[in-house]
Formats: structure tokens, sequence, C-alpha cells
């Protein structure tokens, strides 16, 4: 129980936890924003391109629904949602090009903070650390071939 504790901590303290917690919020409040631009901008002019069919609506019917003679129904109708499939691929596309826009737009930015001779971007003090550590090893090659 005391490792357990001990990882946890580690792991709160490392920053993960805030990192993860973050994430989820943002990836919460990008889903309602995915979930409109699918619903209210690319499904109308789709359903008008097709004559008026609401994709939301659009399944097979397995087996229909039975009903009494007062109008209760008694046995749920069984059906396949293919439209709601359709909605959710159209949502998954959507969403992963805009992560992979941004992925590739954080590695360009990345690339470019760790370009050591690029003067416009702060180099961070790591890459900034092994670069000098890099020189330094290569002159002290150099003047140990040259005292051969």
């Amino acid at each position: 129980m005391k490792n357990l504790l001990k990882e946890f901590k580690e792991f709160a303290v490392k920053g993960n936890m805030m990192d993860m917690a973050v994430g989820i919020i943002i990836g919460a409040a990008f889903n309602k924003i995915i979930d409109v631009l699918v619903k209210q901008v690319f499904l109308p002019p789709l359903s008008l391109l097709t004559n008026g069919v609401n994709f939301h609506d659009k399944r097979i019917i397995l087996k229909q629904a039975v009903m009494n003679t007062s109008g209760q129904i008694v046995t749920d109708e069984v059906s396949i949602g293919y439209g709601i499939l359709g909605e959710s691929l159209i949502d998954f596309l959507i969403v992963s090009f805009t992560i992979f826009v941004v992925v590739k737009f954080m590695n360009r930015l990345r690339s470019k903070s760790q370009d050591v001779q690029d003067e416009t971007v702060a180099t961070p003090k790591d890459i900034e650390l092994l670069t000098k550590l890099t020189k330094l090893m290569e002159e002290q090659n150099n003047l140990m071939k040259s005292n051969k």
C-alpha cells in the first residue's frame, strides 16, 4: 500500500496528472465543438444533397415493434442504426484531421525550438546544454588528436 501511495505521489508531483486533467477537460470541450460542427454544419448540406434525408434516423429494422390494442409498445423495435454510425465516422474524421494538423504544427514549433542555430526562437536549456557539451567534447577530441 505504501508503494502504491508513493507511486501515486510521484505521478501527481511530476505533472502527469495535471497534464492529463487538462487534456481531458480540453478534449471534452473539443468534443462538444466537433459534435455541433458535424450536426449543425456538415450534415444539413449533406441532407440537402440527399433530398432531406436525416442521417440520424437511418436504420435497418430487423424486427418491428409490437403494439397491443391500446397502442402501447409490448416489444421494442430491433434495428441497426447505421445513420448514427455515419455521423460518428464524420466526427472521427474531423477530430483525427484536426489533431493531425495540431500535432504537425506543434512538431514544427518543437523542431524550430531545438535548432540551436535559429536565433528567432529561444532554445530550451537542455538542448542548449547538450549542444555545449557536444562542442566541448569535439574540441577535446581535436586536442587529443593533435597531441599525438
